[in-house]
């Protein structure tokens, strides 16, 4: 296997761990605290519809919300990273360290971290115009 689709595999793996754990935390926070938003979950364990979501809640949606911004557009890249043959020796770099940005990114979202949750951001995106530009000199 190529290096560049081996990492582009490992990337997308982690990504998906870390998506599904933002669920998971959500889930923890509406089960732990028997506060559901939505009126069949909240009938489902006998209690009325909360007004709105918690905060822990909100804010793991808006930082899941964020992840659907970016990484099915790094999705998109890695796969035409592979198919014309990028620099592969940069491919580890590029496809973990955007990985750690993102996951980096949620820590300091859910925790309310700034500005180091902005700079997150920005790594993610610097690899990804990166990526653009690895793309664009492997193009005939």
């Amino acid at each position: 296997m190529d290096q560049a689709e081996y990492w582009y595999a490992v990337a997308s793996v982690l990504l998906f761990f870390k998506m599904f754990a933002i669920s998971l935390y959500q889930g923890f926070h509406r089960i732990g605290k028997g506060t559901f938003k939505t009126p069949e979950d909240a009938a489902f364990v006998g209690r009325e519809p909360a007004k709105e979501e918690l905060p822990q809640v909100q804010r793991a949606a808006r930082a899941w919300l964020n992840d659907l911004e970016n990484i099915p557009i790094f999705l998109a890249l890695g796969i035409a990273y592979v198919w014309v043959g990028a620099a592969s020796g940069m491919a580890v770099w590029l496809f973990l360290v955007f990985t750690a940005a993102r996951y980096l990114h949620t820590f300091f979202y859910l925790c309310g971290i700034q500005p180091w949750r902005t700079v997150a951001y920005a790594v993610g995106v610097v690899c990804m115009f990166v990526m653009t530009i690895q793309i664009l000199a492997a193009l005939p």
